[in-house]
Formats: structure tokens, sequence, C-alpha cells
């Protein structure tokens, strides 16, 4: 990557302006009150910056203080931003380990069509050659998310048609501060999250410093079967470990100047599977999981860094800086395929030497969707044939450069902050597979196996590297904000296909731009509106094939209305949205949406209506406790706009999910309703909290079928519908001293059972009730 001459002119752009002389206006951490003469904007890594300033962006936008979901340790995704209308998730392994976040009606796939942050820095293995997200920060050690939907989303790319996510990592306390959480619950889970901080001052100027760990473990939920030849297993969780440092230093100049550093790693070994069950199966017992699963593992491992550097070179002007760095490397030795025994005429059939006649390779969605198949008999251990299980080892790495200038200035009686942003990225995902076949009896022995060598099964590279420029204006008059932007990217796609020594490139030119207005009535009542084009990108394997597949686009609009009362014991949104996509773009990995080859299947369009509602009862009172309440609800029509062929857009194999959709069809894993709702008593050293969901049933394919056979009429057990569900979530916590709080509580109190989705194969479940017990200190 050839970055030497930008990288060099934007780190040095701060320091040529140290010799201004300015106010020395100290800008510290967020949680820093600034001072009077100070810059008056959200902080460059964050989005909104805090709840009340969601109220006078003109989009809608939402921010979640996780400390205040403390009590109900939430380390799932899933679960924390269900809060958020227009948010949907298709849960995957019941712990938020690959989250599938749709906003709005976009490809939930792996959440790899919306922008994922830490900080305001990417944070998807690789954001252009492959955003699916095989790691994504852990909720468990956040402050907090934000979550944007509307134009204000054209300052972060890549990824734009949907919205952006920003997980907001631990900061570095005031003074000298520390934390600890310990918790145990069902199934031996098991997690501590720890950290201490402080800041002093030296005649150099100020530092400072955090470090953090956390850790997780469980034995998982689920129960792999045994057979007559191997035993049955509960080890079906994970292991996570994540340490993480941030030093500051804001040295004594003329201007306020900030450098911070970050460095983090995750370290993570699961026991899961792409496999699910069949139908009939699942109904019977969700949790169980078949014997051909057992050698199913992923292995990662996350480095992730930023250097950052702010400088405030007068009271109107702030630039901030980030080098960063992300590895990311991951194993996944999973179940690709089987084989069954050929049966003639209800009769096994063998060779001369009494060795079985083994058929094709069967996807696993379709065995599962074949009762009585010797494939499924496989599968369960209890016929003979072989399972193919495939050694997805990956490596990807993301680093670039980006800067944010932001200026304020008058003109006439109008306000302008003008915030310009520059990011040169690149990143690659470098492929390098193997596979080995393993041959089993009738009674579920394993009696060989033939390991491929490393490289044999797939070994390329596909590499992006991008140029991102947006500029937009916050422009204030009397009463009126409007927020024009523009965003333009210009990404060269490179693909080395080492197996057969092919190289591709290409290039793209894609643009952004949008403009939001919010009118404030008085303190208490705001409207507004914005109408925005995005876009989403392809990786580089799509851009270089032969079907050139092109970047999707969309076109929104929407319209919404706020208040809150005096004292902001009450707040309410509601929001009308309307989008239109063109180029849908399916991602080529299974586990994301089932499709040999990526495509774009054409148009589709979502709408609906999103109501937020928050209100304490005692405080708008004056009560001697709290009551704190709030509903979150979500309509959504979404529906594809055009027909898609059996064989998928663009030729596509008949794998994909969207493959015989019909115009009007209802796109798949995106619910008409989605309500949550939860209600809490504080008094004293007492919290009592209730929190509920209800998601309506999706259908697992553009085709809108209920049963499981694809167009071509062959069995796949991804074609039907998922469940409706509703969850009920306890928790509890008392104040035993000023630095002690005891925590209870239980996740799905009512232990429902519901088919969550039919991704990556077949039936999968959501976690059961699950209870927890635990203490936290602040000291």
């Amino acid at each position: 990557m050839k970055t030497t001459l930008p990288a060099l002119v934007w780190l040095c752009l701060p320091f040529a302006l140290l010799g201004q002389e300015t106010n020395n206006n100290a800008v510290s951490d967020a949680n820093t009150p600034a001072s009077p003469q100070s810059v008056q904007r959200l902080d460059t890594f964050t989005i909104l910056g805090s709840p009340d300033q969601v109220f006078e962006i003109p989009g809608s936008a939402s921010f979640i203080d996780l400390g205040e979901l403390s009590s109900f340790n939430y380390d799932n995704i899933d679960q924390a931003i269900r809060r958020v209308p227009g948010v949907y998730v298709r849960t995957e392994d019941g712990y938020g380990l690959f989250p599938n976040i749709s906003i709005r009606g976009v490809g939930s796939m792996r959440s790899s069509n919306i922008t994922v942050m830490e900080d305001g820095v990417l944070s998807a293995p690789a954001p252009y050659s492959n955003p699916a997200a095989y790691y994504t920060p852990t909720t468990g050690r956040m402050r907090g998310l934000e979550v944007i939907k509307g134009s204000s989303q054209v300052k972060y790319g890549p990824q734009i048609t949907g919205g952006a996510l920003n997980y907001l990592s631990t900061e570095v306390p005031q003074q000298a501060a520390g934390y600890a959480k310990f918790i145990y619950g069902t199934d031996n889970d098991a997690r501590a999250h720890l950290w201490y901080g402080d800041r002093f001052e030296t005649e150099l100027g100020t530092f400072g410093y955090l470090g953090e760990i956390y850790y997780r473990q469980t034995d998982g939920f689920k129960q792999i079967d045994g057979t007559a030849a191997s035993s049955s297993s509960s080890d079906t969780g994970f292991t996570k470990f994540e340490p993480m440092v941030k030093l500051f230093w804001e040295p004594k100049t003329s201007a306020y100047q900030r450098f911070e550093f970050k460095a983090g790693y995750t370290d993570m070994d699961a026991d899961e599977t792409y496999l699910g069950l069949t139908t009939e199966d699942f109904r019977r017992n969700p949790n169980r999981r078949y014997a051909a699963s057992r050698f199913d593992t992923i292995e990662t491992e996350n480095i992730r860094t930023y250097l950052r550097h702010i400088i405030e070179p007068n009271v109107d002007t702030r630039i901030s800086t980030t080098a960063y760095y992300n590895d990311f490397s991951r194993a996944w030795y999973k179940l690709h395929d089987v084989r069954g025994q050929v049966i003639t005429g209800g009769v096994p059939q063998f060779d001369g030497n009494g060795d079985p006649i083994l058929g094709s390779n069967t996807n696993l969605s379709e065995a599962l969707a074949s009762p009585g198949s010797s494939e499924l008999a496989v599968l369960k251990g209890e016929g003979a044939g072989s399972l193919r299980v495939r050694n997805n080892n990956r490596e990807y790495k993301s680093y670039g450069i980006q800067t944010v200038v932001d200026h304020n200035f008058d003109v006439g009686a109008t306000r302008h902050d003008i915030q310009l942003g520059i990011r040169l990225h690149e990143d690659y995902e470098d492929r390098f597979q193997n596979q080995d076949v393993y041959t089993q009896n009738a009674n579920g022995g394993i009696t060989n196996i033939a390991r491929g060598a490393p490289g044999s099964q797939d070994d390329r590279r596909g590499t992006t590297t991008a140029l991102a420029v947006s500029l937009s204006d916050q422009i204030q008059y009397a009463d009126w904000t409007f927020t024009p932007g523009v965003r333009w990217e210009h990404v060269r796609y490179k693909n080395n296909n080492r197996m057969n020594g092919t190289r591709a490139r290409e290039e793209l030119d894609v643009f952004a731009y949008g403009i939001g207005a919010l009118y404030k009535f008085d303190e208490r009542h705001f409207v507004f509106g914005n109408v925005f084009r995005g876009f989403a990108l392809p990786s580089p394997g799509a851009a270089t094939g032969n079907d050139k597949i092109q970047e999707e686009t969309s076109d929104a609009f929407e319209l919404g209305y706020r208040y809150r009362n005096a004292d902001h014991a009450l707040q309410a949104e509601v929001i009308f949205f309307h989008t239109r996509f063109n180029d849908l773009i399916v991602p080529d990995n299974i586990g994301g949406a089932g499709a040999g080859g990526t495509e774009n299947v054409g148009k589709a369009r979502t709408q609906g209506i999103e109501l937020s509602i928050g209100y304490d009862f005692a405080k708008a009172n004056n009560m001697s406790f709290s009551l704190p309440a709030y509903v979150a609800f979500t309509y959504t029509d979404a529906e594809l706009r055009n027909k898609v062929d059996a064989g998928g857009g663009g030729g596509a194999p008949v794998e994909s999910i969207f493959a015989g959709g019909r115009k009007g069809a209802a796109l798949p894993y995106v619910p008409d309703y989605q309500i949550s709702f939860g209600l809490g008593f504080e008094k004293g050293p007492l919290g009592l909290y209730a929190d509920a969901v209800y998601v309506d049933s999706t259908y697992g394919t553009a085709s809108n079928v209920s049963n499981e056979l694809r167009p071509d009429g062959t069995n796949d057990a991804r074609f039907g519908k998922n469940d409706a569900y509703f969850l009920l979530d306890l928790s509890g916590s008392y104040q035993l001293t000023d630095q002690a709080r005891l925590l209870i509580g239980v996740n799905n109190a009512l232990d429902r059972e519901y088919l969550a989705s039919r991704l990556p194969h077949g039936p999968r479940p959501g976690q059961g009730r699950f209870w927890y017990g635990g203490v936290e200190f602040s000291f």
C-alpha cells in the first residue's frame, strides 16, 4: 500500500498549526465538561456524543447507555440493540458471536450491509473486501452504542444503504478509579470484567491510562448426539479473552492537543457449527446437535490498535487524525457437505469388496430437508457415508489513516459547522483453505480420515484500496437546522487467485449525498426530515468476476417528530421512512445468504413507522422513587420489486435464498412487526427491571414458501418460515455498599422455544432460559 506521502501530510498537518497563538482550551474525554470557550461539537470518535444530543440531529439516531443496562448483563448485541426501532437481528448462535443486524430492511447477512465501528474506527475484519461479522466488538465490555439511520450517515462509509453502528469502549476515568464485575450463570457461564485507570498532571502535561480485561466462557446450551461408536458431548460453548489498554497525553502547548493510543486483543475459541436440524427434530428438541457436527470449531484472533491526535488551533476549529491497524485471523473447521450410501429400490448398495457405494456430495440444507435419506442418516451418525469438513482458514488485515477537520463560522445570521473527512484505507481477505474427508461406518464410527493439503481447497487474496472524502455542513438559522452532505469514494479492487494463477483488477467510483432539516418549535417540540442516497460495495471477487457485480444503491426519505417535556421525564419520537434499493447485493458466503456466488438480485423497497417512547411516571410527579419505562415499536413493509429467476440473479446457483423471488414478495428475515418494552422500579439501593420483545414471523427466502422446497422442486431446509417469538428478561440489583452491588436475573424467563433462523443450514434456536447472579464493584 503506497500511502507514505498522504500519510505524512495528514500526520504533519496538525503540528504545522502549533505556531498559531490560540487559547489553551482543553477538550478532554467525552465525560469531561468542555470549558465555555471550547469547541462545542461531537467528539470525532462518536456519532452522537450523548442521548440529549439526539434531539437536535436532523435525522433518526439512537444512543444506548449500556451502563443503564448493566443489571441485565447483556453481552449479546442482539439483546442490547433491540431497544432501537428500525433495527432487526437474526439470531444465529444464541450468543451474538456472529451477529446478523439489519437496519430498515437492508440485508442482515453477518451485518455486512451496515458500517460497524468501535470508537469511530472501522471494526469489521475487512470492511471493504469482506465486511461479514466473523468478528464484532463485544457488547459486554462497552459503555455505549450509537445507531444512526438518517442522512448524517454520509460521514460513515463504506456500507451506508442502511445505517451505522458505533461501539463506544471504556473511557479513561477523570481520576483514579476501578471497576470489577463477576457473573456466573446457567451452562457454567462465567464472566469477568475489570478495569482500572487514572490521570495525573506533570510538567509535560496531563497523562492518563486505562487497563481493561474482559473474559467469558460457557459450556453452551446445546447437546451433541452420541453414536454407537462415540459418546455425546455438551461442549458447544466458547471461551473469549479480551485485554485492552488506552493511553493519552495532553501536552502543555498554546493550542490544545491530545495524543491517544489504544490497543486491544481478542482470542476466541468456539465449538460452533453451520449445521442445523430437521424441522421435525427441532420441534422435539431445539437444543440438539447432530453427531456430524462434533468436529466443528472456530478459533479467532483479533488485534486492533489506533493512534489518534486531536488539536484545536483556535476556538472554532478542531482537527482529529487517526492511524489505525486491525489484524484478524480465523480458522473455522466445520462440516461442509455429506455423502450417503446409494439406495436402490430400498436396498443399500455395496461394491465387490462389501464397502458401501456412496452417492455424490450433498448440500447440508438439502440433506436436512430430505427425511429418510441416507445423507440424513449419516448426519445423525446412523448410517454409512462420508463427511467433508472444510477448514475455512482466513486472514484479514485492515489499516489506514483518517482525518476529520471540524470548523465553525458565522455568515450573517447563520451558524455553520463544516466537517471535512478524508480516509485512505486498505484491507484484504486471504484464504488458504483445505478440507478433510471423514469416512463413517453404519454405527457412526470414523474409520478413515483423508487429510487435504493446506491451500488445496482455496488459495486466493482479495484486496481493496479506497480513498473516501466526505463533506457536510450543519447550518443553523433561527430555529432551523440544515445538514447537507456528500461522500465520494474511489475504490480499487485486486483479486489474486493463486490456485489458477489468474489476477484481476477493477476500479469503482461511488457517491452518496443527502440533506436533512430540523425545525425546533421550542425546547419540547421538534420536526425533522431528510432525503439521502447511499451505497453498498461489492467484494473484490464479485467486482472483478465475470458478472462484474455493481454497487448497491439506495434512495431514502424519512419524516419525524420528537417531543420531550420540561424535566425530560417523557421523551417520544415517531418516524416514517421509505427506502428504495437498486442492484441489491446478496453476498457469496453461505452463512450470510446461501448463494454460490455474489449476485445483484435487482430492486427492493422498504417503508414503515418507528415509534419510541421513554417515560418515568415517578420522576414526572416528583415521587421518591423512579419508574423508568420505554417502548420501541417498528412496523416494516419490505418487498422485492422484481422477479428473480430460479437460479438467482445473474445466473447464480439455485442455492441463493433470493432464488424464485417474485415481485411483491416479502424480504427474508425482515419482520412486519417488532416491539420492545420495559419497566423498572428504583428506590434507594433496590432496582427491579423487566424487558420484553416481540418479533413477528418471517420468511427464510424471497420465494415466501412455508415448505422446504426450492423453486426447482428440490429440498432445502433454509426455505420455509421462522417463528414469531416473545421473550421476557427480568433482573434485579441491590446496592450493598457504596462500592458493591449485587446482581441477579433471568433472560428468556418464560423459557420460550422458537425457530429463530434457517441459516446457515437448517432450523436454529435462540437461547433458552438463562439464570445468572453476580456482584459489581466500583472503587
